[in-house]
């Protein structure tokens, strides 16, 4: 199958962003012509004009509809696509010149119907933005499950940077209305519909992600609510795995009361574990700066994460 490529981004009240993600695809080292739809959802903050900067460096399409959410968003984007193989990204991400071809050429050695590529942070990004990456992506934090292969099994592609075939989408319908999770509960669907999935290590992206440590636990708090959701409606894709953060901060609870009553030795181990993040980012990242703070965004994640998977898995029988 000779693959064309459309490129789906949803955006909403994101000029800035849209304007340096544009940019990158200019630079791509891809000789083969490729669309790119920019949907905007609903903005107040349009970026109609950034998109009109470069009509005539790219092949652009550009939608502006009501709000609805990024999952309906890409779906309207794949509807509206003329190419049979749909690139989905965030808004939020830039791309290496390499990253088109790479997923050309491991698609045309591998073929699969549907892909995720894992994520990495800019040089020019801040230490906060580094920090965040490093903690949604640490073996430490997340056991390498964005982006790591030999870490786990199948591999669920993450709607940031999400390969999908024109048949696949069509057989799914795509992503559903769910708020968070969909590009989880895309991937459980594909699979149900015996579709195949891949890690394609070399198509990553610099992902921005948030920009403050509020902004930050509200994301992993989204997170953590969608997870018991999807375990109602997939029940044999549970894990106990997915009580880990909440585990984590009850324990953290517990080792500081203990702690009141001299009893040290559960909060030792917890400082010796955010003593690991610290060097291993350290390491990772050679930046103080940047170590410290991912000490902090990793606590931040734990604490989101956890919570929202609590406050569903008690406190709602909400399964949409």
């Amino acid at each position: 199958m000779k693959l064309s490529f459309s490129i789906i981004i949803p955006v909403y009240n994101r000029p800035k962003e849209i304007d340096e993600l544009l940019e990158s695809l200019t630079k791509q080292d891809f000789s083969d012509d490729f669309e790119v739809l920019i949907i905007e959802d609903g903005s107040t903050i349009k970026s109609d004009t950034i998109v009109e900067k470069y009509s005539n460096q790219l092949n652009l399409k550009y939608f502006f509809k009501e709000n609805t959410g990024a999952g309906a968003s890409r779906n309207f984007g794949m509807q509206q696509a003329s190419g049979n193989y749909f690139i989905i990204l965030d808004s939020d991400v830039l791309l290496p010149e390499q990253y088109v071809s790479e997923v050309k050429q491991t698609l045309q050695n591998n073929f699969t119907d549907a892909f995720g590529g894992p994520d990495a942070a800019h040089s020019s990004f801040t230490s906060l933005q580094k920090a965040i990456n490093y903690s949604m992506t640490s073996v430490l934090t997340t056991g390498g499950i964005r982006g790591k292969k030999e870490a786990i099994g199948q591999f669920q592609p993450r709607s940031f940077n999400f390969g999908l075939s024109q048949k696949a989408f069509m057989k799914t319908k795509g992503f559903s209305k769910m708020k968070n999770g969909e590009d989880i509960d895309l991937t459980f669907r594909l699979w149900k519909a015996g579709f195949e999935t891949q890690l394609i290590k070399k198509a990553f992206v610099y992902h921005k992600r948030r920009s403050s440590i509020r902004q930050f636990f509200k994301q992993t708090f989204g997170f953590g609510t969608a997870r018991p959701l999807l375990n109602r409606k997939y029940p044999e894709t549970a894990k106990i795995t997915y009580w880990f953060p909440s585990l984590f901060i009850i324990g953290l609870d517990i080792s500081i009361v203990l702690a009141f009553f001299g009893y040290h030795q559960l909060l030792y181990v917890y400082a010796f574990y955010f003593l690991l993040i610290f060097f291993d980012s350290l390491f990772q990242n050679k930046n103080l700066r940047v170590a410290f703070l991912s000490t902090v965004t990793s606590l931040t994640q734990f604490l989101g994460y956890g919570l929202g998977f609590l406050q569903l898995q008690f406190f709602s029988k909400n399964t949409k």
